[in-house]
């Protein structure tokens, strides 16, 4: 059992960064692969980064070159850094507890954060 606390959104301009935190508690945070998710309004939730219990990363198309995840498991946190912020990155973002397989496919546990609010807008 895991309990995540996202925090770090907002409201931005375009082309403006925000760094997103998620916090765990509860189990043993190095065990597991975390990813980001983000849900916009009427749409599905996707799945935006994600980095292995090593370290390595990976990323949705929508978000190569702008957004880095990284992990801290000392301080049981990751991270997403989100630079050249645009209006299409609106959406609530969420973390996630979860693992990889073999192949590098990301599959979520069941522990989610409550999400965390950004809105890209002049």
């Amino acid at each position: 059992q895991v309990q995540l606390v996202e925090s770090g959104g907002g409201l931005v301009q375009p082309g403006g960064s925000l760094r997103l935190s998620c916090a765990a508690s509860g189990s043993i945070f190095s065990s597991y692969a975390m990813g980001w998710y983000r849900q916009a309004p009427g749409k599905q939730r996707e799945l935006v980064a994600r980095i292995s219990k090593l370290g390595n990363t990976n990323y949705d198309d929508s978000v190569k070159g702008r957004f880095t995840i990284s992990r801290d498991n000392a301080k049981n946190t990751v991270y997403l850094q989100m630079n050249s912020l645009k209006p299409e990155d609106t959406a609530v973002y969420y973390c996630n507890a979860g693992r990889l397989s073999y192949d590098g496919n990301y599959y979520p546990y069941d522990y989610w954060g409550q999400g965390t609010q950004v809105t890209v807008s002049s």
